[in-house]
């Protein structure tokens, strides 16, 4: 299911995903709260569709405006325990990992995911882009399934 949001233009393109925040400083005030502040803070986005002949806002945190956008709730890959790593279980993350040069830290440490919850796996996709875990992890590669809104 898509929502209608406002999002800054360097976003507003089909298929780009991010991370949803939440309201910042500059938002106080803002004609426009209602139509932006309207996404679950912290879960992850992609763009489902841009509206054509949409107006460009004036914003006070992108710099270059904003404009509407229909979003969808995007899934999210991620490495999890390879014990646990079937489609259709939940799982949590492993946890924190120091070594931020690895291939797979982003997934590790995956934007959108919180290390205190439970993730749906939708799909195992295979081995992590790692050859070894320095911290010697058994680790697969899974798909989240998309949270509900």
């Amino acid at each position: 299911m898509t929502t209608l949001t406002l999002v800054g233009t360097r976003l507003a393109e089909p298929g780009r995903e991010f991370v949803y925040r939440g309201e910042a400083s500059a938002c106080e005030g803002c004609p426009y709260r209602d139509q932006c502040l309207n996404l679950t803070e912290g879960h992850r986005y992609r763009v489902a569709e841009v509206r054509e002949n949409a107006s460009l806002l004036d914003c006070g945190v992108h710099d270059t405006g904003v404009q509407a956008v229909e979003v969808e709730p995007a899934p999210l890959q991620a490495n999890v325990a390879s014990a646990s790593a079937y489609a259709g279980s939940k799982v949590s993350l492993e946890g924190p990992c120091p070594h931020t040069g690895c291939p797979s830290h982003d997934l590790c440490e995956p934007a959108g995911a919180d290390f205190d919850e439970s993730y749906r796996i939708a799909e195992v996709v295979g081995d992590p882009p790692h050859d070894h875990c320095m911290l010697d992890r058994d680790l697969t590669l899974v798909e989240f399934e998309a949270p509900e809104e």
